[in-house]
């Protein structure tokens, strides 16, 4: 009986009058307050908010449905402040942020710079579990990604690269600090991961260093300097 009473009420309502009276209402927030409302929530909280989250932030003014009023939705909302839905992020979305944050670094993304961005990118995991991983994904988005042997090939480039540059077979801790230069070269850990992560992995990856380096007349002396072949046979007869 009560809900007849109140669709008797709300019919009763003049559409046109109901229309001003809401629009009244939407003027007293303009969409660019509430936009910087949830930018600001979101820095607050580390994360991009969820309707109950921006509503019990204490700092905020706006109520989550006021929100919902002047965009739509609330992922609607939150896609216009640059802010990532929490669930529904679709796959086409993710590839667009990726391709969007890879143009702000003018380099391939890595997992370090979506953590960097929590609230205005999507986590990790969500790439991992919508693409199978990381790197699937960035090959979706179109960077250059290297996959598999050709990946493997990369690192030892890189390798040889570095070790020509140092003057020594590299160190895991020769690699961290290279990396911190170079963010196109791929992570120690990276590295590591490719040969299983096993006891003897980074001895592995030099070894490959060492075979790619003789081919280019380069050999290893003691502590693992770089040398002339020539001269590390004269090492070798003088022993």
């Amino acid at each position: 009986m009560r809900n007849k009473t109140i669709y008797r009420v709300i019919d009763s309502i003049d559409p046109e009058r109901l229309k001003q009276f809401q629009a009244g209402m939407r003027k007293r927030y303009s969409d660019e307050h509430i936009l910087r409302e949830l930018t600001e929530c979101a820095r607050r909280i580390g994360k991009s908010p969820t309707m109950r989250e921006f509503e019990a932030d204490p700092e905020t003014t706006v109520h989550p449905q006021t929100v919902i009023e002047h965009f739509g939705s609330w992922n609607a909302a939150k896609r216009k402040a640059g802010l990532v839905p929490r669930r529904f992020a679709s796959r086409e979305e993710l590839l667009l942020l990726l391709r969007r944050l890879g143009e702000e670094l003018g380099r391939v993304p890595s997992a370090k710079d979506i953590e960097a961005r929590k609230g205005t990118m999507p986590s990790k995991s969500l790439y991992w579990h919508t693409f199978g991983s990381l790197n699937n994904a960035l090959k979706e988005a179109g960077f250059d990604v290297a996959v598999g042997e050709e990946r493997l090939e990369r690192a030892i480039d890189q390798g040889v690269f570095l070790a020509i540059r140092t003057g020594r077979l590299p160190k895991f801790s020769d690699w961290a600090a290279a990396r911190k230069t170079d963010m196109n070269m791929l992570t120690e850990w990276q590295v590591y991961r490719m040969f299983d992560a096993r006891r003897g992995a980074w001895s592995t990856f030099q070894f490959l260093i060492r075979e790619r380096l003789a081919e280019r007349g380069v050999g290893i002396g003691k502590d693992n300097e770089l040398i002339e072949l020539e001269d590390e046979a004269k090492v070798t007869s003088d022993s």
